[in-house]
């Protein structure tokens, strides 16, 4: 339990926060909700082995969406040619 709030925290807030950018495509989007929620978990199991679930959860959330997002904007940028 005490790893799930964390990791639930971290999800909510990634969620809220990825439509807060400048208008961007949808492989943009998809890919820094997904990377967030992947980094979140991850984090949190990596955070647990140290004892810093929340901090390794929080962490993880902000790397992996800031990887998903970078990574889905240049599919976009590939798929409309921009």
């Amino acid at each position: 339990m005490k790893t799930l709030i964390p990791t639930l925290i971290s999800a909510v807030a990634v969620l809220a926060l990825a439509n807060c950018a400048a208008p961007a495509g949808p492989n943009t989007q998809r890919g820094a909700v997904a990377g967030g929620l992947l980094g979140a978990g991850a984090g949190a199991i990596i955070g647990h082995q140290s004892g810093h679930t929340a901090e390794g959860a929080l962490i993880g959330a902000a790397v992996g969406g800031t990887a998903g997002g970078v990574y889905g904007n240049a599919r976009d940028q590939e798929e409309y040619g921009r």
